[in-house]
């Protein structure tokens, strides 16, 4: 059998150096020298195909189990999330609750010893790194947390908590199962990845952007595309299960959108610039208050209860419950070409109250309300139709805070059909570059400068 080749060079960061010590590292699993055609046997060949074909089975597998066991615990979350927000829409008063829910859910977090809770970082951090593992607490406690939180109107997402309680229980998984299947270190960060692409899958009804989502969100510029069976597999595992179980994706209204001329192309591309710089403005006002919390109330007991009767004053100054919980109403009425013009303002405001104060959730769908709002209001103001610059701002918020454009894209394919794709194409390419390297999370990575090709490897900021 021939040599394998070795290459030296520079290539995307890594370098001659960094290849040698890989091959000095005892291997686990299945190793491939690459071989010339004329060189390689029939017989070695046939040994490789067995060895990707076993492979594919043992994926295959892992992600159906994957996709059942995190699709149920998710699609148990989605169904208690929407009893709770029904119930508190029909009983208002439960919004005195809150400052109660919060010193609970702190109570909670302290006494498992999670205290320092890091959120979804501590998800992406167990992927980067092999030292650091997703603990197995954090989806009772981050399931627990959002459905009080939704209770009792906090104003909270839930897509973020699916990313925790996916790769959680994504990691749960791989540990009992490593001996099964002889996992190596590489195959559990992927069985996480495909808890968190099962588990938005089931929560948010968007299979198809739940697989890239956990892919792309991990390192910005890099994605590890050895992933993408399992976590495929179990995407389409778990929204097979949710729907079966009655849990139904949000039906936004499907977008017809008008021809695209210079003159709406260039509202467009506006409406873009605008919008990332609404997603940089979350993002800092998320941290900001983070900051103010943490200096001016450091019991975490205090500073839930004090959230939560800010947010009950706030809601009473505004004289609206529109900002209590995800919104998706207001969402809808967006869609549909109604919003107010400070409503992504507020939104802004409740959310990084709610979330800052120590109450769970996650703020992705706050960014779609964010997003929708602005870009009806926009659309409003400029004459284009507001029903295409609300999604078209819905979708840019969201690259812009979570800085995926890939994933963007399937999402609004799958929210709102393919007609409005030449405005896709503008508008989230642009947002993505002109968000500059904000993020909801800062533990995130961006691999890679979005105005040039060059390498920078340096995380988000708020």
């Amino acid at each position: 059998m021939a040599d394998s080749k070795k290459y030296t060079g520079h290539v995307s960061g890594i370098t001659a150096e960094d290849i040698s010590d890989q091959e000095n590292k005892p291997t686990v699993g299945y190793t491939y020298s690459l071989m010339d055609d004329e060189e390689a046997s029939f017989n070695t060949r046939m040994k490789h195909l067995g060895r990707h074909l076993v492979l594919l089975a043992r994926w295959i597998v892992l992600g159906v189990i994957i996709g059942l066991f995190v699709g149920a615990f998710s699609t148990l979350f989605a169904w208690l999330v929407m009893k709770a927000t029904s119930f508190r829409t029909e009983h208002w008063q439960t919004i005195f609750l809150l400052p109660f829910v919060g010193v609970f859910i702190a109570f909670m977090y302290k006494v498992s010893g999670h205290e320092h809770d890091g959120g979804t970082n501590i998800i992406l951090e167990a992927v980067q790194d092999d030292a650091k593992k997703a603990p197995f607490l954090q989806a009772p406690l981050i399931f627990t947390g959002t459905v009080l939180t939704h209770f009792a109107g906090g104003s909270a997402g839930r897509e973020g908590a699916a990313l925790q309680i996916g790769g959680s229980l994504g990691s749960l998984v791989g540990h009992l199962l490593e001996k099964l299947f002889n996992l190596d270190e590489s195959e559990r960060r992927a069985v996480v990845l495909s808890g968190m692409s099962a588990a938005f899958s089931a929560i948010f009804g968007t299979p198809m952007a739940a697989v890239v989502f956990p892919i792309e969100v991990i390192s910005i510029g890099i994605m590890h595309y050895s992933a993408l069976v399992p976590c495929a597999v179990a995407s389409v595992t778990a929204s097979v299960f949710a729907v079966n179980m009655g849990i139904r994706p949000e039906d936004f209204p499907k977008l017809v959108a008008p021809e695209l001329t210079i003159s709406s192309g260039l509202l467009i591309l506006l409406l873009a610039v605008l919008a990332a710089w609404v997603s940089i403005l979350f993002c800092v006002l998320l941290n900001r208050t983070g900051k103010l919390f943490g200096k001016y109330i450091e019991n975490k007991y205090l500073r839930a209860a004090a959230g939560g009767v800010l947010i009950i004053a706030l809601t009473f100054a505004v004289r609206s419950f529109d900002y209590n919980g995800a919104g998706v109403n207001v969402i809808e009425r967006a869609l549909n070409g109604e919003a107010s013009p400070t409503a992504f303002l507020l939104k802004m405001l409740f959310t990084a109250i709610t979330i800052e104060a120590g109450f769970k959730g996650g703020e992705i769908v706050p960014s779609f309300f964010i997003g929708a709002t602005f870009g009806c209001v926009f659309g409003t103001l400029t004459g284009l139709s507001p029903q295409l610059c609300a999604a078209i701002g819905m979708s840019c918020v969201f690259c812009g805070v979570t800085n995926c454009p890939i994933s963007t894209l399937l999402i609004s394919f799958e929210l709102f059909g393919f007609d409005g794709i030449p405005y896709y194409l503008l508008a989230i390419p642009v947002c993505y570059m002109m968000s500059e390297y904000y993020g909801l999370y800062k533990e995130q990575k961006i691999m890679y400068s979005k105005f040039r090709m060059h390498f920078i490897n340096r995380k988000t900021q708020a």
